[in-house]
This record gives C-alpha cells, sequence and structure tokens, in this order.
C-alpha cells in the first residue's frame, strides 16, 4: 500500500515500545502504528511518554481485537487512530489521511453503535439525563455524578437506565464514544 501511495512513505520499524520515543525523536516521521500486541498498558503508556516530544506525532494503534473500553482509554491517553488487523486497505488509508490531518479516527467495527445519533438524538433526553450523560461521556463514575448534581448514586442509575433505554447503547464506555463522535472528536467512516 505504501510504495503506491505518493502522500505516504515507511519511515522505520522497532520490535520495541522502549525504543519508540527515540525512533520518532530522531526521525521525520508524523504517523507511528503501535501494535497492541505490546499489552493495552505498555502501549498507553508509550502513547503518554511520546505526548511529551517536542514533535507531536499522530499515534494509531492497531490489534487484533478492540474493545470499546480499550478504544476509549486509548483515545483518553492520546491515540488519534483505532484500527483493526483485518482492516481492509482502504479503511487503513483513510485512517492514515485522517491522523496525518489532524484528527482522530476509528474503525467503525471498533465501535458499533454508530447508528445511535441518527436514530435517537440527544433531544429525546430529559436535561437531568443530558447532565448524566455528560459527565459519564467525561469519565465520572456514579458516585461522582451523584456528588456533582446533588442526588443519590442509585438516582444515577436509574437516570443511566433511561439513557441506555432511550439511546439504544449498550454500557458506559459505548456512550463517552458515541459523546466523542457527536462532537466530531472521533471520525468514524461510513459503512
Amino acid at each position: 500500500m505504501l510504495k503506491s501511495s505518493e502522500e505516504l512513505e515507511f519511515a522505520q520499524f522497532s520490535e520495541s515500545l522502549t525504543q519508540v520515543s527515540a525512533l520518532v525523536a530522531t526521525s521525520k516521521c508524523d504517523l507511528l502504528i503501535l501494535d497492541k500486541a505490546f499489552g493495552l498498558q505498555a502501549v498507553m503508556e508509550a502513547i503518554v511518554a511520546l505526548r511529551h516530544l517536542p514533535k507531536p506525532v499522530g499515534v494509531i494503534v492497531w490489534g487484533t481485537a478492540m474493545t470499546e473500553a480499550e478504544a476509549l482509554r486509548l483515545l483518553q491517553v492520546g491515540a488519534r487512530g483505532i484500527l483493526r488487523k483485518s482492516a481492509s486497505l482502504a479503511l487503513i488509508s483513510s485512517c492514515f489521511r485522517a491522523v496525518a490531518s489532524g484528527t482522530s479516527w476509528m474503525e467503525d467495527g471498533v465501535f458499533r453503535e454508530t447508528q445511535r445519533a441518527e436514530r435517537y438524538p440527544r433531544s429525546e433526553l430529559t436535561p437531568r439525563e443530558q447532565q448524566v450523560l455528560e459527565l459519564v461521556e467525561q469519565g465520572f463514575k456514579n458516585r461522582e455524578i451523584a456528588l456533582e448534581l446533588g442526588i443519590r448514586p442509585g438516582t444515577v442509575k436509574i437516570h443511566l437506565k433511561h439513557i441506555f433505554e432511550k439511546t439504544g447503547v449498550r454500557g458506559r464506555f459505548g456512550l463517552a464514544l458515541n459523546g466523542l463522535k457527536d462532537r466530531g472528536l472521533v471520525g468514524i467512516p461510513a459503512a
């Protein structure tokens, strides 16, 4: 794929995460692909270390499997692209272009709830449900949401149940990812 591309060029390869920061610091690369097979925690630590380099680099994480929770955690620490190893060349190319242009990108297969925004607009939520949703999207836990809003944790659970029913999204991570998508912070290619 890279041989046929006029915009992309392969720079270097490393078999170790410990060499990544030095590689990026001494090369002129704009994109870095990290394999999730190094371990989620190790990859996240590498991404955090890269944020301290003077020259920014767009980090793409790819793996055989990726859960919504893992994708969210990777985006939160600074990854700009999320791909599965089974992605087509067209999707890989789309991801590279998006991350190189400064936007975030995630493969649709990782993000199962992509149709939620069209089927269930946020306007169907009550004002309190909107508040709970916004705090979930920011990573707050039920107890923290209750303190922030001056309500009981059990009431937060009830609001979340209604939010899940109204949005069709399953789980907190799905809500958080939808929030990133809705605000345009993560691009999801059309299927």
